[in-house]
C-alpha cells in the first residue's frame, strides 16, 4: 500500500496581462507573464482513501462568503476524475478563493503531477480541460502564457521579492471579462483587466489607495483580482492590514518570493 504524500501547490502571480481579443466560442485570448510563488496550499494525498477534506487556513477562515467548497466541482476532485485516480485528499487552504492567485488551479495541477501528468502537449491539453490557469500551474516557474491559457513558453527564472495584499473581496473571473467586453478602455498599465475588475468591485479602489499609501508604491492587480501587490520585501507590513473604510474584515499581507516551480 502506497503511503500518503504531501504536495505543495504554489500560488501563481500574473505580473502582466494583455487581452488580445475573443474567440468565437467566447473565450478570451491573452498574453501574460506569470510566475510561481513560494507560498501556497498544501495537500496530503492518501492513495488508500477517498473524499476531499478542506482545512481552511485563509485569513477569513469560517466566512461562507470567501470559502472553498469540497465536492465534485472542486478542482481537486475534478483533477482526480480526469486522471482516473482515487485518493483521499486533505487540502490545507491558504490561498483564498477569488484572489486571482490561482489557488484552486494549482491544487488541481498538484494532483495531476501526483498522478504522473507532465507539462507535455498531452498534459497541457488535459490541464486546459480543467481550467485556463491549470496549464501554467502544471508547468510552474515563470512563463509567457498565450491562447486562452494553454500556450506555455518557459522563461528564465526570476528571483524577486513580492508583497501581496489579500483583500476580503471576490472578483469572479467571468464577470470581470464580461466587464472588459463592455468597456471602451481595452488597455491600461500592465494589466488590461484592472479597470474591469474595479467596475465589477469598486471597493477594490479603496484598498488600492490604502495599500499604495502604506507602501509608497503603485499597487498592481493580480490577474482579474482581487489581490494587490507591489514588488520588493515589506516585512514590517506582514499580517493584518486594516480595512480602509474601517468596517468589515481586515486584509492580510503576505511576504513571498518568485522562483519555486
Amino acid at each position: 500500500m502506497s503511503p500518503a504524500v504531501e504536495l505543495f501547490a504554489p500560488a501563481k502571480l500574473t505580473r502582466s496581462l494583455r487581452v488580445l481579443g475573443t474567440r468565437p466560442d467566447g473565450y478570451h485570448l491573452i498574453e501574460a507573464e506569470i510566475v510561481s510563488l513560494d507560498w501556497g496550499d498544501h495537500l496530503l494525498v492518501d492513495p488508500s482513501g477517498e473524499g476531499l477534506e478542506i482545512e481552511d487556513l485563509t485569513p477569513w477562515a469560517g466566512s461562507t462568503a470567501i470559502a472553498v467548497a469540497a465536492g465534485e466541482d472542486n478542482l481537486v476532485s475534478r483533477a482526480l476524475a480526469a486522471t482516473g485516480r482515487q485518493a483521499g485528499v486533505r487540502l490545507s487552504k491558504r490561498v483564498p478563493a477569488g484572489a486571482g492567485l490561482g489557488g484552486g488551479s494549482s491544487d488541481a495541477a498538484a494532483i495531476l503531477r501526483w498522478a504522473g501528468v507532465g507539462p507535455d502537449a498531452d498534459g497541457l491539453a488535459l490541464a486546459s480541460g480543467l481550467g485556463a490557469d491549470v496549464p501554467f500551474c502544471l508547468a510552474g516557474g515563470r512563463a509567457r502564457v498565450g491562447g486562452i491559457g494553454e500556450v506555455i513558453e518557459a522563461l528564465d527564472p526570476l528571483d524577486l521579492a513580492l508583497t501581496l495584499l489579500l483583500v476580503p473581496l471576490q472578483c469572479p473571473t467571468p464577470a470581470v471579462y464580461a466587464a472588459w467586453d463592455r468597456s471602451p478602455v481595452k488597455s491600461t498599465g500592465t494589466n488590461d483587466l484592472e479597470p474591469a475588475a474595479l467596475a465589477v468591485e469598486p471597493r477594490l479602489g479603496l484598498w488600492r489607495e490604502a495599500w499604495g499609501a502604506a507602501t509608497g508604491e503603485e499597487p498592481r492587480l493580480a490577474g482579474s483580482g482581487s489581490t494587490w501587490f507591489v514588488e520588493g520585501a515589506r516585512p514590517d507590513l506582514a499580517g493584518p492590514f486594516p480595512a480602509p473604510d474601517g468596517s468589515g474584515p481586515d486584509g492580510w499581507v503576505v511576504a513571498t518570493r518568485t522562483g519555486r516551480p
